[in-house]
């Protein structure tokens, strides 16, 4: 079986190159001898990294000829179907399933994230699309409920960020082997948003009263370059000292930095999700309410919005001095949860290739 696997990869973005390790390995547990083309904006390197056949996602005619040969298209997952940071995602995505369908071939949406969807012109074209794809899983309830307001009435499942399917026991990392941290650490994941609410300047503050508290602080960034200075802006902010991991580890270093902290504090959604699948309890600061309703299925708490002023650092710092006093009841409880997530992660893979065998 040929599968083709559409989605927001080779952009050096950790959370969606996340998703994209997670599907591949998710295909070949099932299917070991799966073929798999992935449309990237880094060929080379995700063919290099993932062991995939890879092809450029903006040459369309090669990609209408890769999905000609193939057997199915995988879109997602990720929030491909959003129209917040602008006006081309949405054409990009709902195009190569046109494509797909044109060649007469099955597409199914796998557990993406939907929204936000701003535009009349965006829901119209996502309505309409998605009309035409064989099956569409979604990462959760908002989701579901954003394409039955645009007037999508096909049935919608919800199922797990594919992430949540991985089992991450042995990942581990050498840049955390060479540190020494004496009463463990708290990792941070930060990243810019507009807002006219100063909630860098929030976290700071409650960074600074946990590392008087005795705690490490330790950055990981989550999506290279762009956090990485977010990160650094952030410790600028600080007066006492902090740690900024390397923007450049791994996805298996960076799920096994954040599994080995006590607690995180993030906004990015991958980070949360490399946080649950560790069992290590989070505390999240969100921006796009995928990030809420990711806290509300790992049952953890939002702290705040980054565009609301109804927080601040010391509220922060004492939700994480109360978690670090329960770590123990914490983390049993988010395994708990978490268990359970990742059999039904890893079975989306196996209903999208039965789509394609139909």
């Amino acid at each position: 079986m040929h599968v083709v696997l559409s989605g927001y990869y080779g952009f050096d973005n950790v959370g969606d190159e996340a998703i994209l390790f997670s599907i591949v390995h998710a295909l070949r547990k099932w299917q070991p001898d799966v073929k798999i083309t992935v449309l990237s904006n880094n060929p080379a390197s995700t063919a290099q990294t993932y062991g995939v056949n890879a092809v450029n996602r903006w040459k369309l005619k090669k990609v209408s000829q890769m999905l000609k040969q193939a057997d199915g298209l995988i879109s997602g997952g990720g929030s491909l179907m959003q129209d917040q940071t602008g006006m081309k995602s949405i054409p990009y995505y709902c195009g190569i399933i046109r494509i797909a369908k044109f060649h007469k071939k099955p597409v199914f949406v796998y557990a993406q994230g939907m929204g936000p969807i701003n535009q009349k012109i965006s829901q119209l074209l996502v309505k309409n699309t998605f009309k035409k794809v064989d099956q569409i899983t979604v990462r959760d309830v908002a989701s579901k409920q954003l394409l039955a307001d645009i007037g999508m009435n096909s049935s919608v499942s919800i199922v797990p960020d594919p992430v949540m399917g991985l089992d991450a026991k042995t990942f581990r990392s050498e840049w955390l082997a060479g540190q020494t941290f004496d009463n463990g650490y708290i990792t941070v994941s930060v990243r810019d948003w507009p807002s006219a609410v100063p909630f860098k300047q929030k976290i700071a503050d409650s960074l600074d009263l946990l590392a008087r508290d005795g705690k490490t602080i330790v950055f990981i960034p989550m999506h290279g370059d762009h956090d990485e200075k977010s990160s650094h802006e952030l410790a600028a902010l600080m007066q006492e000292k902090c740690i900024i991991a390397p923007g450049n580890l791994s996805i298996e270093e960076k799920i096994a930095v954040i599994g080995q902290s006590d607690l995180l504090i993030g906004m990015r959604l991958h980070s949360l999700i490399f946080s649950a699948i560790q069992a290590t309890p989070f505390i999240a600061l969100s921006y796009d309410p995928k990030i809420d309703a990711f806290a509300d299925i790992a049952n953890q708490p939002v702290i705040g919005h980054v565009e609301k002023d109804d927080w601040d650092g010391t509220q922060l710092f004492e939700r994480a001095v109360d978690m670090l006093a329960n770590l123990p009841s914490l983390e049993q409880a988010l395994s708990e949860q978490v268990q359970t997530l990742q059999a039904e992660a890893n079975a989306t893979a196996k209903l999208a290739l039965e789509t394609f065998l139909k």
